[in-house]
Order: structure tokens, then C-alpha cells, then sequence
């Protein structure tokens, strides 16, 4: 296959012309390393090798640039990557990013954990599956969990305090205030239990 033009793209790419057609979007770094310019042949490996190439490349510069804006899990990473890029090269960029440090499954899961379980008032079972979503591995997860969470009593009753006091004159209100510490996780047990302690302290 014959080179026959070689044009500027957005975003860093250039459109590879073969035998006057157009044949693939290459990351244009990729290309000038590669060597191959315009009236030189190209086999079908050659061309393999330089679509792999640039699919790396591309991938890596994307997970450096999601870092730069916050941590992220690794198969999150990935996840996010594989919208722009093949999935077998987000794989390998967001494994090298691991290598390099740059991404840590245990440190983002407690960073996580902390948020969800202090900031969000979440229960350790709704924090647990918010990790499993961003792709944590269950073992850490759980760990992760059992090593931040208050007590989901003392939990409650913070909650309560804070955002849904003034709610409990009425049942409207009661019904308000636990419907809302469900959606946090929390158990209709230790729900019931809290709130009856505060109304009867309240009485």
C-alpha cells in the first residue's frame, strides 16, 4: 500500500491516505516517529503495529489528562478511557498508571469511603456498593468500610440533629426523615431506634 497524503486532524491526529483513499486517524506524533511519510509503502503489519501505537499513545495522554482533574479507581480509569480509545489499550494505560503511582485502588477507596461515610452521611453497606461500582475490589472494599465507619447509631442521630430536627413534630415529618436516612442505607431498625430516643427526649 502506497502513501499517498498525509493531513492534519484536530486534537493531535493526522488522516492517513492510502492508495488515494482515506484509510485511518493516527496520532500524529505516533506517525512523525514512525518514519512513514507520504510516497513510501506500507504492508498491512506496518500498519497494524502503527494503529496499536497510536491507540497506546492517545490512551495514555487521556488517562494523564483525566488525573490532572482528580483520583480516579484504575477500572474506572480505564472505563473512562475506552469512550476514546479501545478497551485493550485503556486497559494498559490505566495498568500503567498504577506502575507509575499515579493511580492507587487503596488510597482513592478510602479517600472514597471517607467521603461517602462523613461528608454524605452514607451507611457502610450503600458506602461498600459505591465502591464496588467504581470498580474496587470487594475484599478492599469491605475492609476499607469496616475501617472508617462510625458507629451507624451515633450516624443517625447525627444526621437527624443536623438536617431533620424540626421535622419530627409531626408523623409527615417522621415519615420525611426516615424515608430520607433509608436512601443513606441505614436500616429501618436502627432508624426506628434513633428516632424514638429524640422524641422521647424531645417529650
Amino acid at each position: 500500500m502506497l502513501i499517498t497524503a498525509v493531513e492534519p486532524r484536530r486534537k493531535k491526529c493526522s488522516a492517513l491516505f492510502l492508495d488515494g483513499e482515506f484509510a485511518v486517524n493516527l496520532d500524529t506524533e505516533t506517525l512523525v516517529k514512525s518514519g512513514f511519510r507520504p510516497g513510501m509503502e506500507l504492508d498491512d503489519g506496518e500498519l497494524h503495529a502503527l494503529i496499536q501505537e497510536s491507540d497506546s499513545r492517545r490512551a495514555y495522554e487521556k488517562a494523564l489528562y483525566l488525573l490532572e482533574y482528580r483520583s480516579h479507581s484504575q477500572k474506572e480509569l480505564a472505563d473512562k478511557i475506552s469512550r476514546t480509545a479501545p478497551r485493550e489499550a485503556a486497559e494498559r494505560a490505566a495498568a500503567r498508571m498504577a506502575e507509575l503511582g499515579l493511580v492507587d485502588d487503596g488510597e482513592y477507596a478510602r479517600g472514597l469511603a471517607a467521603q461517602l461515610l462523613q461528608r454524605k452521611g452514607f451507611s457502610a453497606s450503600r458506602a461498600r456498593r459505591e465502591l464496588l461500582q467504581k470498580g474496587i475490589d470487594p475484599e478492599l472494599a469491605q475492609q476499607v468500610v469496616q475501617e472508617l465507619c462510625p458507629d451507624p447509631a451515633e450516624k443517625i442521630r447525627e444526621i437527624i440533629e443536623r438536617k431533620y430536627i424540626r421535622s419530627l413534630g409531626d408523623e409527615k415529618g417522621r415519615r420525611r426523615t426516615a424515608a430520607a436516612l433509608q436512601r443513606l442505607g441505614y436500616r429501618w431498625e436502627d432508624i426506628r431506634s434513633a428516632l424514638n430516643e429524640l422524641i422521647n427526649e424531645d417529650e
